[in-house]
């Protein structure tokens, strides 16, 4: 039997706590958001003749055919730095999935919720880094006349973000004070 909210069995092996099962569905969750938008064709869209992703960017000249001039974005130092802090947040997300899912096979849960944490909040600073790095550079070095908005790329990276900021939040909690969770 589990000794009084302690997470520990008498046998000296951790029990898995709901929290913590929640917090690896988060990163899970964040780890498919990050796959979504750094595959995402559309960071930025403007009234159907712009299109801006991680890749490449994309125009439709308003007095010509209907086909689509695409090049790739990474020729902007800004944009291989965007492309750089997202794609090293979702390799560290991925790293602490690979341990949060290890540690719950293994049964030594306890020894790995910190080192967890500590990558999800590494990969949180990086991935925020780069969604603020991503508008202020975009506004500042593109001049498009036409209304432009961020598309669901964007937000999907945004969405990853917060999904890894809680599954870290959820990993640093500690259960001898949650006994009436379980």
């Amino acid at each position: 039997m589990a000794s009084s909210g302690s997470g520990v069995d008498e046998a000296g092996v951790s029990v898995l706590t709901p929290l913590k099962l929640v917090g690896l569905v988060c990163i899970f969750l964040a780890l498919c958001l990050d796959i979504g938008a750094v595959l995402s064709p559309a960071w930025v869209t403007a009234d159907n003749h712009y299109s801006l992703s991680l890749w490449e960017s994309c125009w439709k000249h308003a007095n010509t055919d209907d086909s689509w001039h695409c090049n790739s974005t990474l020729g902007t130092d800004w944009q291989i730095a965007t492309l750089a802090l997202l794609l090293g947040g979702a390799a560290i997300i991925l790293i602490a999935f690979l341990v949060g899912s290890i540690s719950v096979c293994m049964g030594s849960r306890r020894h790995f919720y910190r080192p967890v944490a500590v990558m999800l909040f590494a990969a949180v600073v990086l991935q925020v880094c780069s969604l603020v790095l991503y508008p202020i550079k975009f506004i500042e070095s593109v001049s498009l006349r036409i209304y432009h908005e961020f598309n669901w790329g964007y937000g999907l990276a945004w969405g990853a973000t917060i999904f890894s900021f809680g599954g870290a939040i959820l990993y640093c909690l500690n259960p001898k004070n949650y006994e009436d969770y379980y």
